[in-house]
């Protein structure tokens, strides 16, 4: 039965049949129009009980079908319900089954309707499984697609949330941050492969877990490490001379260790840097020193100051396991330089403190030994860095104070206390001009004459360096800008020393000399302080007692010892030194160290001692032009001792001009600049009488 015809745009015609019953084709007939032909009806034969038994079945499987398929309506099981014939039936259901041309092509074909009811109940039970296979994965994908919803909306919301505050983007955009990073990071293998791994770590742990910050602080200084990262050095031995010689007067070893090293790295290609510490006492300039060594050389600057640190964990880092753990402060020196060669600084090596929170010192000696800081490990960063071409220089005050273990791993070079003609070059060169720029003021404006500045440095400070006299200086240029301001009249002032005495007030110093004043019981010994080298006048005196020995002047034990050596010294040579044993024995004797509030300590005041007791005791006179330093024993020898430059210094600073010094400290007075030499008269001594025959019996 024809049920639709429709033309098509290219001439032809496209038809829809409807099949009517099924028939079996006996003969065909062609013509040139036509295609006819003669057939006979099939009879089907049915059994009442079968029939209805099959038809049973596929109407429930129908049933089945349709409440499982979702493309076929519910209405269709009305149609099915009218129609009464088996064979009808399965031809229907075959009718609207999705399956295939071919498939469809047998069912035609098959003329039994029990066979096509038991095809039709196999293709539905496929369709049914293959339906319910797409619901499952459906709703597999819709689960993950409303959890991706889900975490999308709340990441868009977080990402909202974080504009409005201004906080930083989104965890995706600090991992690729911190991937493009990685990319240019220039490291060992074993370092790279370390840092990828946590960069995955990071990718894979959740924003809100307390891991997560940090595995990015990690991150962030293993990124920022300047891994390989060098400068190169000035190689030219002439200009870093005259860079070092520009920045700081004299300092001739130091300076020369500089260039050595210079000249040998030049010569032998051997990047090794040297370790150096520079001891001397307070304002020399040993860190400025340090600096001008690094801007010389083209090197980048790390400094730190180690002084009261008593937890290594500040030199080697803190463990990760710990809540606000951070690198030691190597590695942060490291860090803020920049570099892997810079100059590393490292002031008051000599004032760590050991306790039981621990020994920050043994924790510098992998870092102060070229031989393993090559592999220095902090606990913080766990990989190995390479500290070899590292230039450490460390300062100290006192050599004694530095722990042993350290001095064996550091050269050291003591940088001494300045004569008062040194700090007058280097105010005349450095410190004026330099103070002058900061008030704004010019040399056509304020000059200090040579006798002023001597006046200031005498007078006005009391130190090894010239700390205090930079700030004198200060002192005196403030005042004299607020005159410029005030008094338009005067635009010029020559600073001499009437105009300090205005400005400043009284003389805040004043040392002794005493010219050849001659006191009994007073003898100058010779003492090193933070200031620097000065005189220290021993005082005794004697009164009615037991024989007992009393020591004041804030004298430490070593000092006290001494005392009781001199005491005990004099005692069994009386009769050599003409002292009547009633004197010593019968009588108590004082012994006091002017300055009482100041601690005092060391062996060098020994020969001092024995020369204030025979001085009282056998009522002899020492000139105050005369000082002494040496350490002395029971026997009457005359012991080196150490600072003697300094001690010199502050000698003839108070106007003394003999000095008795130990025979063995002869190698010293090489670095004793010639103008003090000539200005006073060194006496050797290696045994006590040799100095009192020349103080006690004349011979000088």
């Amino acid at each position: 039965e024809l049920k639709m015809k429709m033309e098509v745009p290219n001439g032809k015609s496209r038809i829809t049949l409807f099949g009517k019953k099924r028939v079996k084709i006996s003969e065909y007939f062609v013509d040139n129009t036509f295609y006819e032909a003669s057939y006979n009806d099939i009879v089907s034969v049915y059994e009442d009980s079968d029939y209805d038994s099959y038809k049973s079945i596929l109407i429930k499987a129908i049933d089945k079908y349709i409440a499982k398929v979702p493309y076929v309506s519910n209405s269709v099981m009305n149609k099915l319900s009218m129609i009464d014939t088996l064979d009808n039936l399965t031809d229907i259901v075959a009718g609207f089954l999705p399956i295939n041309y071919n498939k469809k092509k047998d069912y035609v074909l098959e003329l039994d309707p029990y066979v096509r009811v038991k095809m039709l109940i196999k293709d539905m039970n496929e369709d049914i499984k293959l339906i319910e296979l797409e619901e499952k994965i459906e709703n597999e994908v819709n689960t993950d697609i409303e959890n991706s919803q889900k975490e999308f909306y709340l990441r868009e919301k977080i990402s909202v949330i974080q504009k409005e505050l201004g906080d930083v983007g989104s965890k995706d955009n600090e991992v690729n941050r911190l991937k493009k990073k990685f990319s240019s990071l220039k490291c060992d293998s074993k370092v790279k492969d370390r840092i990828k791994r946590e960069i995955d770590r990071y990718e894979a742990t959740s924003i809100n877990s307390p891991e997560s910050g940090i595995i990015r602080d990690y991150l962030e200084w293993m990124l920022n490490l300047p891994w390989n990262k060098y400068t190169r050095d000035v190689n030219d031995i002439n200009k870093v001379s005259m860079s070092l010689d520009s920045t700081h007067y004299g300092l001739k070893d130091v300076k020369e260790r500089i260039l050595e090293y210079i000249a040998v790295k030049e010569n032998t290609n051997n990047s090794k840097s040297p370790i150096l510490c520079l001891v001397g006492p307070p304002g020399v300039g040993k860190t400025s020193l340090a600096i001008s060594i690094a801007n010389a050389l083209n090197r980048k600057i790390a400094k730190i100051s180690v002084g009261g640190i008593n937890d290594e964990a500040e030199i080697v880092g803190h463990r990760r396991t710990y809540v606000g753990a951070n690198p030691g402060r190597i590695i942060q020196g490291i860090r803020k330089s920049g570099t892997s060669n810079p100059l590393f600084i490292i002031d008051e090596i000599d004032k760590m403190r050991k306790d039981i929170k621990g020994d920050p010192a043994s924790s510098l000696l992998e870092v102060l030994d070229p031989e393993q800081n090559k592999f220095f490990s902090d606990h913080y960063i766990e990989e190995e860095f390479d500290l070899s071409q590292v230039m450490f220089i460390a300062t100290a005050n006192y050599i004694d104070q530095i722990p042993y273990e350290l001095q064996d791993r550091l050269e050291i070079i003591e940088v001494s206390s300045y004569t008062e003609y040194e700090k007058l070059d280097i105010a005349k060169r450095h410190l004026i001009p330099k103070s002058l720029e900061q008030h704004g003021l010019t040399a056509l404006e304020v000059n200090f004459s040579d006798e002023a500045i001597l006046k200031l440095i005498r007078n006005y400070t009391k130190e090894a360096g010239v700390r205090e006299l930079e700030r004198v200086i200060s002192s005196i240029l403030r005042k004299l800008v607020k005159k410029i301001l005030t008094d338009k009249d005067c635009v010029f002032y020559e600073v001499d020393c009437e105009l300090i005495n205005s400005l400043l007030g009284k003389d805040k110093f004043k040392y002794q000399d005493n010219g050849n004043e001659s006191r009994i019981g007073v003898v100058n010994g010779m003492a090193y302080t933070i200031f620097g080298g000065d005189i220290l006048p021993i005082e005794a005196t004697y009164y009615k007692g037991k024989g007992d020995l009393i020591l004041t002047g804030s004298l430490g034990e070593v000092m006290q010892e001494s005392a009781k050596i001199a005491y005990s010294y004099v005692k069994a040579h009386l009769k050599e030194f003409n002292i009547k044993e009633d004197l010593i024995f019968d009588n108590d004797i004082h012994i006091h160290v002017p300055e009482g509030a100041v601690v005092k300590d060391g062996p060098s005041a020994g020969i001092t001692l024995v020369s204030v007791l025979i001085s009282l005791l056998s009522n002899n006179t020492v000139n105050s032009s005369i000082a002494m330093t040496g350490e002395f024993t029971l026997s009457g020898k005359v012991l080196p001792i150490g600072g003697l430059r300094e001690k010199v210094i502050g000698a003839h600073r108070a106007g003394v001009t003999t000095i008795f010094i130990p025979k063995d400290n002869e190698v010293d007075l090489v670095d004793i600049d010639d103008d003090i030499k000539n200005k006073i008269d060194f006496i050797l001594v290696d045994n006590y009488i040799d100095i009192y025959k020349k103080i006690f019996e004349g011979l000088l």
